[in-house]
């Protein structure tokens, strides 16, 4: 057996990398080893900042200018990686190294047609123009795309979210190549889009025999994806190991704090609040004398702060970086697990009985074309209530939520109130002190920031303009609101452009609450921030709710998230609700058939995942709607008396308060539903 034959596909030992910043050289990455077998998955986890993506791009030799790798090996199937030549990387990267980024249409040409670009990986392994455009439809047909000729005749802007992350997964795998990077490759999808494009990677990594880097800051999907898992923190990995042993049995203080910030199953907001890591990541570069944890550690003492601890091994085939990995476990919580005494929290069931404060009937939105992303919505929000709205990309949840914001107008005849008043349907014909009672807090903050001002002038504006705050009042609300999102003095003085995502988000989130709304519209407010930070902001949301009685509409695809937060959730498909309920009944079941495939989607952190409910097709175009029930094309429990093809179910009350839009009888639902983690 040669040396190449026993290699293992990727192996790094004691890996610096030193980014050069205003003359000085920064570490981003600081004595960093581990290695993939072959055909082994092994994910890497931590928060943003930690060094994840600089591993992965280290690895594919794509560090920007100002970076280098200042000391230690990187070995791809045995051969030195960093003393190749420009014309071995390049073959390399064609053959043996593939990358899959996080945002797909960042990675595609948007001037070039799909067909084209794929067919581009095959033409550079050798192949003539002919076999590689057929080579790249067969690809794309791998990859679970049912109708590869069509979809290569199209631009990447006509692709959805999902499929471009497939053609993209069929670029990378094009070369088979012996290393798949994953860059957070399911962050922007929806949960069933997530479930699809992982099983697609588990089977392609099974068929093409590949090992793969899976870089997340998800633990659920990581604990679902990889054999073994290492955890970074600050450009060192202090912890190591087969990754259902870590999750199970974490023995590092940082991975206790990043497993207790997940909402497990079935926990909510009135039961307690997520823990949180606090304090904050330290600066690149740092120099601190003993382990890079200690200023953020409850078990630290005065060795952790003198010397670095080692890597101790704690187990077979696990490595611990603390001096008390023994008592890591029982790492006492950051935030009070206290649950909260009957009638000390608004839940739904005690707002249900005040006076709805939006109420929306027969909503419709028809955009040009005949796309009709709204029809005929009817729906009510209770004072200091959070509604969770869930579904996949294109069913109306941000249609709705600009609607409501007076961002778009609905169609005649459609009738939003605000406690009792109607509502403009355009945002700039509405009183201030309507502007001021809803708020949002979009999903891409990038293009929700202002670039040329300062974080100190974004938050401060709607203190000044629609809450009308000013000296002293200013500076002490100003002082609030930071510290409630994590954020420093010293990020007051920059710019959008000087911040991570994480604290992007995070000035938008202090920006909306500044004025203090009576509603906040949250699109995807944390599908950007990893899951410490996460934490802090859902446990802000929830204290927010009690302290003021804040109202929230609350979109996300991350359905453990919606489930902790909301009193109730209405489900959309296709522009209609399918299902609304208390947040309970909806997870308990009965379900909408839709609504128990999203659920039998999520990954669980404890690994014990539902089995998946696959719904065959894409959703359908909001220009050209199933007759029927819209979901019946794919729906897997179709009636077989063509009841569902020809006739659309009306929204019925099964049990007090649980409606489903469903022809299936509530007893049947019943019989088949169980209930879903989340």
């Amino acid at each position: 057996m040669t040396t190449l034959e026993v290699a293992n596909a990727l192996d790094i030992s004691q890996l610096d990398v030193t980014y050069r910043v205003r003359g000085r050289d920064r570490l981003a990455l600081r004595d960093v080893s581990f290695s993939i077998g072959r055909g082994e998955s092994y994910g890497l986890v931590g928060e943003s900042g930690s060094g994840k993506s600089t591993v992965a791009l280290a690895v594919a030799r794509y560090l920007p200018r100002a970076g280098r790798v200042s000391a230690g090996i990187i070995s791809v199937n045995g051969q030195d990686e960093l003393s190749m030549g420009a014309r071995a990387l390049r073959d390399l990267r064609a053959r043996t190294v593939s990358m899959v980024y996080q945002e797909p249409t960042r990675a595609l040409n948007p001037s070039m047609r799909v067909g084209r670009q794929v067919a581009e990986v095959f033409s550079i392994v050798g192949q003539s123009a002919d076999d590689a455009l057929a080579s790249a439809e067969d690809m794309l047909r791998k990859v679970q795309i049912s109708d590869p000729g069509r979809v290569m005749r199209r631009y990447p802007h006509e692709l959805s979210g999902g499929m471009a992350q497939r053609v993209v997964i069929a670029m990378a795998l094009a070369s088979s190549p012996s290393l798949l990077i994953l860059d957070e490759p399911t962050t922007a999808l929806d949960a069933t889009v997530e479930a699809e494009v992982l099983d697609l990677v588990a089977a392609l990594r099974t068929e093409f025999d590949t090992s793969v880097l899976f870089i997340s800051h998800n633990l659920a999907v990581v604990a679902k994806m990889c054999d073994r898992v290492g955890v970074l923190y600050a450009g060192e990995l202090v912890e190591e190991g087969p990754a259902r042993a870590v999750f199970d049995d974490p023995r590092h203080p940082y991975t206790v704090g990043l497993l207790r910030c997940i909402p497990r199953r079935g926990q909510r907001k009135d039961h307690g609040r997520l823990d949180s890591i606090p304090g904050f990541l330290p600066a690149p570069g740092h120099s601190l004398p003993g382990c890079v944890f200690a200023p953020r550690c409850a078990l630290a003492e005065d060795r952790c702060r003198q010397a670095p601890p080692p890597f101790f091994p704690v187990g077979e085939l696990r490595h611990s970086r603390c001096y008390r990995h023994e008592l890591a476990p029982s790492l006492p919580r950051t935030t009070p697990d206290v649950t909260f005494p009957a009638g000390t929290v608004d839940t739904v069931d005690t707002v249900a009985r005040d006076e709805p404060l939006i109420v929306v009937s027969g909503l419709s939105k028809t955009f040009p074309g005949g796309v009709r992303a709204l029809s005929g919505v009817d729906l009510s929000v209770m004072r200091g209530e959070t509604l969770g709205l869930v579904g996949e990309s294109g069913s109306g949840k941000t249609t709705l939520a600009r609607v409501l914001l007076g961002l778009t107008a609905a169609d005649a005849g459609s009738v939003i109130t605000l406690e009792g008043a109607p509502l403009a349907p355009d945002a700039h014909r509405r009183p201030r002190a309507t502007l001021r009672a809803l708020q949002i807090v979009f999903q891409n903050p990038d293009s929700a920031l202002n670039r040329r001002h300062s974080v100190r002038s974004l938050i401060s504006r709607p203190l000044i303009r629609l809450a009308g705050l000013s000296g002293q009042a200013l500076r002490d609300r100003l002082e609030k609101l930071i510290a409630s999102v994590r954020l420093e003095h010293r990020h007051l003085a920059m710019r959008p452009a000087q911040l991570s995502g994480g604290l992007k988000q995070r000035v938008a989130i202090a920006r909306a609450f500044g004025s203090g709304p009576a509603v906040v519209v949250c699109d995807e407010p944390t599908s950007a921030l990893d899951v410490s930070v996460q934490a802090a902001i859902l446990n802000l949301l929830a204290d927010l709710q009690v302290a003021e009685r804040a109202t929230y509409l609350f979109i996300s695809h991350d359905l453990g998230l919606v489930r902790y937060l909301s009193d109730r959730i209405v489900v959309l498909y296709l522009g209609r609700v399918m299902e609304v309920g208390q947040a309970e009944a909806v997870f308990a079941g009965p379900h909408h058939p839709y609504t128990e495939a999203l659920l039998s989607a999520v990954p669980s952190i404890d690994g014990k995942h539902a089995e998946r409910i696959r719904l065959s097709g894409e959703i359908p175009s909001a220009a050209s709607p199933p007759s029927g029930c819209v979901f019946h094309t794919r729906c897997p429990r179709r009636l077989s008396t063509g009841v569902c093809e020809t006739t659309e179910p009306p929204l019925l009350e099964g049990e007090p308060g649980h409606l489903i839009r469903c022809h299936i009888p509530i007893g049947e639902l019943r019989k088949t539903s169980a209930p879903q983690g989340g």
